[in-house]
C-alpha cells in the first residue's frame, strides 16, 4: 500500500517531465512557422497561460 508521503514523493518528478516536455514544446514554437500563426492558436497559447496561472495560484497566493 502506498502512504500519502510516498504517493506525494512521486509526483514532482513526473510534473517536472511534463513541464519539461511543455518547455521542449514552447521551444519549437508547438511546431508551428511563427510567421504564419492563425488567431486560434494565439487564442490556444492564450488559454495555456490562464491554465498555467491557475496551477500557480495553487501553491502560490501572490499569483497574478
Amino acid at each position: 500500500m502506498t502512504t500519502q508521503p510516498t504517493a506525494y514523493l512521486q509526483r514532482p518528478p513526473m510534473i517536472l517531465d511534463k513541464i519539461e516536455a511543455l518547455r521542449q514544446l514552447a521551444d519549437g514554437h508547438f511546431g508551428h512557422d511563427p510567421a504564419a500563426i492563425p488567431w486560434g492558436h494565439v487564442g490556444d497559447l492564450g488559454r495555456v497561460d490562464q491554465a498555467l496561472n491557475e496551477l500557480l495560484a495553487i501553491f502560490d497566493s501572490q499569483t497574478k
